[in-house]
C-alpha cells in the first residue's frame, strides 16, 4: 500500500544551519517515522517536482519533560535532509538526418514553497 506524499513529508525545518545549507541544496523536513528514504525521496520528487540526488535521515527521541511529580515525554520524531541537484543539464541528442536536438531540463534547480528560497 503506498501513501501520499503529503502523508511522509510532515513540515519543513526552518533553522539558522538549514537556511545555510539551502546554497548547496540542501533541504530538511520532518517526515513521518515509519518513512523510508526512498518513499521520502519519491515524496520530494512529486511534491515539489525536483531531482533528489541523496536522503540523509535521522531519528530523535522525545525529550523528558515534568509537571510537577509526574514526568511524560515528548514526542519521537524523525528529520531528512534532502539534497537536490541544483544544476540541471540541458541534453541533446541526435535525431533523424543526423541533426542536433536539445531538449531542456524538466526538474526544477530549488524549491521555492515553504518559503525555502536563495
Amino acid at each position: 500500500m503506498t501513501r501520499a506524499p503529503q502523508d511522509i513529508i510532515v513540515k519543513p525545518i526552518l533553522t539558522e544551519k538549514t537556511s545555510d545549507q539551502l546554497s548547496e541544496g540542501k533541504y530538511a523536513f520532518r517526515v513521518d517515522r515509519k518513512a523510508t528514504k526512498t518513499e521520502i525521496r519519491i515524496a520530494v520528487e512529486q511534491l515539489f517536482g525536483v531531482k533528489v540526488v541523496s536522503v540523509n535521515t535521522s531519528n530523535f527521541d522525545g525529550k523528558k519533560k515534568r509537571q510537577r511529580y509526574i514526568v511524560g515525554r515528548t514526542p519521537s520524531w524523525k528529520k531528512a535532509v534532502v539534497t537536490i541537484a541544483t544544476e540541471t543539464k540541458d541534453a541533446s541528442y541526435l535525431a533523424k538526418g543526423g541533426k542536433t536536438s536539445k531538449v531542456s531540463a524538466k526538474y526544477k534547480t530549488s524549491i521555492e514553497e515553504f518559503g525555502f528560497a536563495e
